[in-house]
């Protein structure tokens, strides 16, 4: 019963002020929300990036024109053309790890057809660059080693460009201009969405060899896809690469490579080793917030007691024990931080919805982040409240009944 009293008592005081407890409980919304909002976005973003890298491919290694120096200045990947088709050659001969090989060939172009136009990327490849890729057809059937040896002008586009150009109309067999060359679509891609390189589906694909020639210097590539045979051998399929073009661009030891070797997993670890900092960044500055709620409840209760002196005096007079009063503060302070933390979580979820919203990303709710965050917001309670509710514990019984 005398807990009972306790909380009755604790929620009347409460109650009496309503205004004022709902201001001191404010801290500790917006730091709740903030920490329920911003960790619930942070993780779905990062959700999201890890769906995306895993659309780009099928344990994919990409190579591509590295960083190198010149008489001790760094040259920097972008002036830097160093892939050529004998590397290709050369991998596929020696390689035992890799599965499948495909230069890749970047080239910007308008393109015509159906009398419509658009501006969009072709890029050349080989055979097997669909396999690399993990990426289907929804309609017709990719070029072949036959087509890439002749430098046939055939394509197979994206469904961006399919609905850009074709919208409504089955597009393979019909024909589109690519500046001013000629090309006769044999296929469409399935939709591959969007990635961290931007829209998959903008595309066209077309022979490497046609691409190299007729569209780029006829000598170097822009990078060079592969996929390995199982994710287990990665990493030595990565460092089999490195060795291969290593002795192959005659590379002395310690010099800088002019070639970079990226894995999918790699990509993968970086990128969320970065949303995670962020996250985690996010988390603590929102947990600031949570501090300052603390103090805003330490500063209001300190007010109470002082408003509340004849009070304690009276109940001290009766019989309460300075351990009650004590109590009693704490109750009411806790009270407000968790009040607080519950009206936060409800705040954070609806803040995250709308957010994500915003900016099109997924919302992952951690129901151990929404614990922790209530938890917390109980401990500040405990924490905050406890100097106030000493001090009122401490009260002379005497003085306080004096007290005006």
């Amino acid at each position: 019963m005398k807990w009972k009293n306790l909380i009755k008592v604790a929620f009347k005081s409460i109650y009496k002020n309503r205004m004022r407890s709902l201001l001191t409980m404010l801290g500790i919304i917006i730091g709740v929300g903030a920490v329920i909002a911003l960790v619930s976005v942070g993780k779905g973003a990062s959700a999201d990036i890890e769906k995306q890298i895993s659309t780009l491919g099928t344990n994919l290694l990409i190579i591509r024109p590295g960083s190198g120096r010149m008489h001790g200045v760094n040259r920097g990947a972008a002036s830097l053309n160093t892939l050529t088709l004998k590397d290709i050659k050369k991998l596929r001969k020696e390689s035992e790890l890799i599965e499948y090989f495909s230069p890749y060939v970047v080239a910007q172009g308008q393109v015509i057809g159906n009398g419509k136009n658009w501006s969009t990327s072709i890029q050349g490849v080989s055979e097997d660059y669909l396999k690399v890729k993990d990426w289907p057809l929804e309609s017709g059937s990719f070029f072949t080693i036959k087509d890439i040896k002749a430098r046939r002008k055939v394509a197979v586009i994206g469904k961006t460009v399919a609905d850009e150009l074709f919208e409504g109309q089955n597009p393979v067999g019909m024909r589109i201009r690519i500046r001013n060359i000629p090309f006769r679509i044999i296929g469409v891609l399935s939709e591959k969405g969007q990635s961290m390189m931007g829209n998959q589906d903008d595309v066209i694909m077309a022979p490497y060899s046609t691409v190299l020639y007729r569209m780029s210097d006829g000598k170097y590539l822009n990078a060079i896809f592969a996929s390995a045979y199982s994710v287990d051998e990665m990493e030595n399929a990565q460092k089999e690469i490195e060795e291969i073009l290593t002795k192959s661009h005659k590379i002395r030891p310690g010099t800088d490579s002019d070639f970079l070797v990226r894995s999918q997993s790699e990509i993968l670890s970086t990128v969320t080793g970065v949303t995670g900092m962020l996250t985690m960044l996010l988390g603590v500055i929102a947990g600031v917030s949570l501090l300052v709620g603390g103090i805003g409840i330490m500063n209001i209760m300190l007010v109470s007691v002082t408003e509340r002196t004849r009070e304690i005096g009276i109940r001290m007079a009766v019989g309460a024990r300075g351990k009650d009063i004590l109590v009693q503060f704490l109750i009411e302070s806790v009270i407000l931080s968790l009040s607080g933390g519950i009206i936060g979580i409800t705040v954070g979820i609806g803040l995250g919805k709308l957010l994500s919203g915003m900016i099109k990303s997924s919302m992952i709710i951690d129901p151990a982040i929404t614990i922790i965050a209530f938890l917390f917001s109980g401990a500040v309670g405990v924490f905050f409240g406890f100097y106030p509710a000493k001090k009122a514990s401490k009260l002379d019984p005497i003085e306080a009944l004096r007290y005006e």
